[in-house]
C-alpha cells in the first residue's frame, strides 16, 4: 500500500569531509548528536527518516543537517531548508520542536534556527515567520490542537530515559571500578606484595 502521501519529514545529516569530525568541529560528541537526530519523532509518533549523506558540500557550515518536508508541508508549499552550523544540543531540541509542529510549510521556523538557515537561494525569514523570496522557504504557521500537550508527555518520555541511562552508566562505572580494584588485588597477591612479613 502506497502511504507517501502521508510521509513525515525527513532528515539528511551530512557526515562528509568535515561535518561530523572532532578536526573540524571540536568539542562535539557527534555520534550522540546523530543518536539524539534519530529519535525525533513529530505529533503522530513516527519517527523521523534520518538519512547519513556524503559531502553536502557546505564544509564552511559545519554541522549541516537539511530538513525535507512532510507530504503535507510540501503540498503546503514547504521547501527543504538547510541549516548549518548545528553543535549545540538547545538547536537539536528547536529543530525536534519544530519537527513536531509540522516542520517546513507548516509551521514557523523557530527563533532559534533562523540564524541557521542556509538554503541556496533561500533568504532568511523576517520577524513574522515570512520569506522575502518566493518558493525558498513557507513558514505558514498551522498549529496541532492538541501539539503542546503530547509534545510535554514526549520530552518527559525523553528526561526519564535520560535519567535511567546516567543511573544504568553510574552503575557501569561502580561494577568496571569493582572489578578493576578485584584484578589489581590478585595481582599485588601474585608478587607478594600483600602477604605478611615473616616472623624473625
Amino acid at each position: 500500500m502506497n502511504c507517501s502521501g502521508d510521509a513525515p519529514c525527513r532528515l539528511t545529516v551530512c557526515r562528509g569531509c568535515c561535518c561530523g569530525t572532532r578536526k573540524k568541529v571540536p568539542g562535539v560528541d557527534h555520534e550522540a548528536q546523530l543518536a539524539r537526530l534519530s529519535t525525533i519523532e513529530d505529533h503522530t509518533g513516527r519517527t523521523v527518516p534520518v538519512r547519513r549523506s556524503d559531502c553536502l558540500d557546505r564544509c564552511s557550515e559545519a554541522n549541516v543537517v537539511v530538513v525535507q518536508p512532510s507530504a503535507r508541508g510540501r503540498a503546503a508549499g514547504g521547501r527543504p531548508v538547510w541549516l548549518g552550523r548545528v553543535t549545540d544540543d538547545h538547536l537539536v531540541e528547536a529543530l525536534d520542536d519544530w519537527i513536531f509542529e509540522g516542520g517546513p510549510g507548516l509551521t514557523p521556523l523557530p527563533e532559534a534556527l533562523r540564524a541557521h538557515v542556509i538554503s541556496k537561494g533561500a533568504e532568511k525569514p523576517g520577524k513574522g515567520g515570512k520569506v522575502k523570496k518566493d518558493g525558498a522557504l513557507r513558514t505558514d504557521p498551522v498549529q496541532e490542537k492538541d501539539g503542546k500537550g503530547t509534545r510535554t508527555e514526549k520530552r518527559k518520555k525523553r528526561e526519564k530515559a535520560d535519567k535511567h541511562r546516567k543511573k544504568r552508566e553510574k552503575a557501569e562505572k561502580k561494577a568496571r571500578k569493582k572489578r578493576e580494584k578485584a584484578a589489581e588485588a590478585a595481582r599485588r597477591a601474585e608478587r607478594g606484595d600483600g602477604a605478611a612479613p615473616s616472623a624473625a
